[in-house]
């Protein structure tokens, strides 16, 4: 489904239709890097039905207001944010399986710097702390 989404297969003329739009401005809209449609050999634009739904919210933005240069901004940060949610779904899987293969763990010790290993779940045992207790004496007849 997903590569019939991003296949190029609309020709301008069919583009623009799709987008309610004039070819003109598709045109104009590629030139400025708003919506760019792959290219065949002889240099003819193709049109996916991302690019067409793309078309259709640059129009719907335009029809709110926003200038050309503002639905820049507004594709490049949709676009960064698909890309970093692609990434943190990613380095998720990566967590949880290394999770999963997980069955030690390492902790800090009782004693300074101390590192150990422990099975999952479990924690480092104190050992009790053995205080030294010092004695002043006082010399005599000084």
């Amino acid at each position: 489904m997903t590569g019939d989404f991003i296949r190029p297969v609309f020709v301008i003329s069919v583009a623009a239709q799709l987008a309610d739009m004039h070819p003109q401005t598709l045109r104009q809209y590629d030139r400025m890097g708003l919506v760019s449609p792959s290219r065949q050999a002889g240099k003819q634009r193709r049109y996916s039905q991302r690019d067409v739904q793309l078309l259709r919210q640059v129009q719907q933005l335009s029809k709110e207001g926003v200038s050309l240069e503002g639905i820049r901004r507004i594709l490049q940060l949709q676009a960064e944010v698909d890309r970093l949610r692609g990434e943190v779904q990613l380095l998720s899987s990566e967590v949880q399986q290394l999770r999963n293969n997980q069955t030690r763990v390492f902790a800090a010790g009782t004693t300074a710097g101390d590192v150990v290993s422990l099975a999952r779940g479990m924690r480092p045992v104190r050992r009790e702390t053995a205080f030294g207790i010092f004695t002043m004496q006082r010399a005599i007849g000084r």
